[in-house]
């Protein structure tokens, strides 16, 4: 997961006031019913000593508006009266209301709420053309379309030489389409960042598209039998496939991801000393987190700069903070992964434990500025 969306959060002071909610309502989503969570949350930040401007800022943030479309839940981070990022979950939060009060914004829920799936481009194909979709957390947007030759299409049951003549220059047709439409799949992909790539609709042509894409492409691409371009060809079934190919994708990555890491040795750091170190070093490359591992709620010090982080009060002084601040680690760490251009790693739950790293923080290092 990338982490430039965060860096707003890493460019003022704190405390911050982080709230993850659960807005998933359907039907009884109401202004009451907003107004009410809303008002609770105000009560439970004020409670942890929060400004009265603050608790208003994440008040009207939250009776704002109701809601956005693929929404679960809201994100709020709020600080000296003002919010500074709201948003939107692609996933419920485990708990209806999540709400702290801290040096630091409390953004390691993000790693399993936010839209950290894969964006998935659609491909809806027959042999005229395609239409193209992309698919992110947040919905579905139109990508363009392809209209390729459209004569000759249809093949005939005639052997004769003429006919067969006919029926290659169709077969033809239908190859200079799918080489269009593989064109623009690869510039959609390219210009989006796409994760993935789903090929629903007509069974020659997908495959025939398939064949087309480049070599580095090929592992990102799915098939699937279900939609079409066709009116209301769109299914259940397709919705189904391109969500099981965003979770294999996920598992595949972190599967990967974890490989480099256990095989990385010299190059990878574990336990929060370590990589308390690596940070203030700027070394980290990749953050690996396991919410529920024993370290990730692990305590440091922090000052106002990302590298004034120590396991003792007495080293972030040391470091030039005036007034360390106890901080969560995972929270700490992402800050440094996040202004450092690091990246980030949520370690499924369904992950071995003794397969992750140690106490639930890992990250693969960048090699010291010295090394050749």
């Amino acid at each position: 997961m990338r982490l430039e969306f965060l860096t707003p959060l890493y460019e003022r002071p704190g405390p911050w006031a982080s709230v993850h909610l659960d807005t998933e309502w359907g039907d009884r989503d109401t202004p009451a019913r907003r107004e009410l969570q809303a008002r609770e949350v105000c009560r439970t930040l004020a409670e942890k000593g929060a400004d009265q401007q603050t608790g208003h800022a994440v008040y009207a943030a939250l009776t704002a508006f109701g809601g956005r479309p693929g929404e679960a839940g809201r994100a709020v981070y709020a600080t000296g009266g003002e919010v500074v990022l709201d948003p939107p979950l692609t996933h419920r939060p485990a708990a209806p209301m999540d709400v702290t009060w801290a040096a630091l914004p409390h953004v390691a829920p993000l790693l399993d709420l936010a839209a950290q799936e894969p964006v998935c481009l659609v491909v809806y194909v027959d042999r005229t053309g395609a239409d193209l979709e992309l698919r992110t957390p947040l919905g579905a947007a139109d990508a363009g379309s392809v209209v390729g030759e459209d004569w000759p299409l249809h093949r005939t049951a005639s052997a004769d030489w003429s006919e067969r003549h006919h029926q290659q220059r169709v077969e033809n047709t239908w190859e200079q389409n799918a080489q269009e439409i593989a064109e623009a799949v690869t510039g959609n992909q390219e210009e989006y960042g796409a994760d993935l790539i789903v090929l629903a609709g007509d069974p020659y042509e997908r495959r025939a598209v398939h064949e087309r894409l480049p070599a580095a492409l090929q592992p990102y691409v799915v098939e699937t039998e279900h939609g079409g371009r066709a009116e209301g060809a769109g299914s259940r079934l397709l919705d189904a496939d391109v969500e099981r190919a965003r979770q294999e994708h996920l598992s595949r990555r972190a599967e990967e991801e974890l490989d480099r890491f256990r095989a990385a040795h010299e190059a990878a750091a574990e336990g929060v000393p370590a990589l308390v170190e690596a940070a203030r070093e700027h070394r980290i490359e990749e953050l690996f987190i396991r919410p529920e591992g024993a370290d990730a709620q692990r305590r440091v010090w922090v000052g106002e700069a990302p590298d004034q982080l120590a396991m003792l009060r007495t080293d972030a002084q040391y470091l030039g903070a005036r007034d360390p601040d106890p901080a969560r680690a995972d929270d700490a760490l992402l800050r440094s992964a996040a202004v450092t251009g690091a990246e980030a790693l949520r370690v499924p739950a369904r992950e071995p434990e003794d397969a992750s790293p140690a106490g639930g923080l890992g990250a693969l290092l960048r090699r010291p500025a010295h090394a050749s």
